[in-house]
């Protein structure tokens, strides 16, 4: 079985302060990989692990950006 981990980074303690890429570039990014291969969060140097599931996402809109 194939394996994408992404190594999970706790960078700040603000939204505004996290340095991430858009959806479009994780896209792209993600076309470089095997489409049947599970997509894995590391945590802690590898000492735990956690998945991406749908239900697990959220689309929110900061009030100062309205």
């Amino acid at each position: 079985m194939k394996r994408l981990i992404i190594a999970a980074m706790r960078e700040s303690y603000g939204k505004d302060d996290v340095r991430t890429m858009t959806v479009a570039e994780l896209i792209a990014a993600l076309e470089e990989f095997d489409d049947d291969a599970q997509v894995i969060l590391s945590h802690d140097s590898g000492y735990t692990y956690g998945g991406i599931r749908y239900e697990l996402m959220e689309e929110t809109e900061d009030e100062e950006d309205e």
